[in-house]
């Protein structure tokens, strides 16, 4: 029974994870070492920023501010993504997918493998690992956001009334950890209304810069 749990989650984290390799062309657009090559960057950026946190913000006496300049230090991952970016060849559709989804691939097999292995195999069941395989999920669209953003950002040629919106929903994603977790706590939501607020935040997310997008792209 434990295995079989164990399968439906690894099922539920990684199958939208493979219909997004396989139906938005990376499969095809031979994007197999470029996520690879994502998640070597990926890596380096975590230990980065790990190393940055242990060096100077562990001393600090205020909760808040050592969470502000622990969501201000996520800036680094849009550094890591500019640097992907700009390493993958091709058309700009293939390079945001392969960028985002390559991010999200190296997240999930780092933070959540080891954890379905040890929590879903045990012998109680528990919804806990059905909430993070959904979470997952959500993580993908956000990357992929994320990395839209940041393309649209580095472009030369976006019109100026666009940019600061731009920088605006960069802003929000860097801090999300932040506003996030207040909002959460403020409205102390249990576990199945956090996931699905995350997600509508994401879905909302994830269609702005689409639009920006399309109009950059008409």
């Amino acid at each position: 029974m434990t295995l079989f749990h164990f399968g439906n989650c690894i099922a539920l984290i990684y199958a939208p994870y493979y219909m997004t390799y396989k139906y938005a062309g990376l499969s095809e657009y031979g994007a197999f070492w470029k996520c690879f090559q994502a998640g070597g960057i990926y890596i380096f950026t975590q230990c980065l920023k790990m190393l940055v946190l242990a060096t100077f913000f562990d001393s600090l006496s205020s909760p808040f501010v050592s969470d502000v300049l622990k969501a201000v230090v996520d800036v680094a991952d849009l550094f890591g993504m500019a640097l992907i970016l700009s390493r993958i060849p091709g058309k700009d559709h293939n390079k945001l997918i392969t960028t985002g989804f390559g991010w999200a691939i190296s997240e999930v097999v780092i933070t959540r493998l080891l954890t379905l292995w040890i929590g879903a195999r045990g012998a109680e069941f528990s919804w806990i690992y059905i909430q993070k395989c959904l979470e997952s999920n959500i993580l993908l669209v956000q990357h992929i956001s994320t990395a839209t953003l940041v393309w649209l950002f580095t472009r030369n040629n976006l019109n100026k009334a666009i940019k600061p919106f731009v920088i605006f929903l960069l802003a929000a994603t860097v801090l999300k950890s932040l506003w996030l977790d207040s909002t959460l706590i403020a409205l102390n939501m249990g576990p199945w209304l956090t996931l699905a607020f995350k997600a509508l935040c994401t879905v909302f997310n994830g269609f702005l810069t689409l639009n920006v997008y399309s109009k950059v792209n008409v």
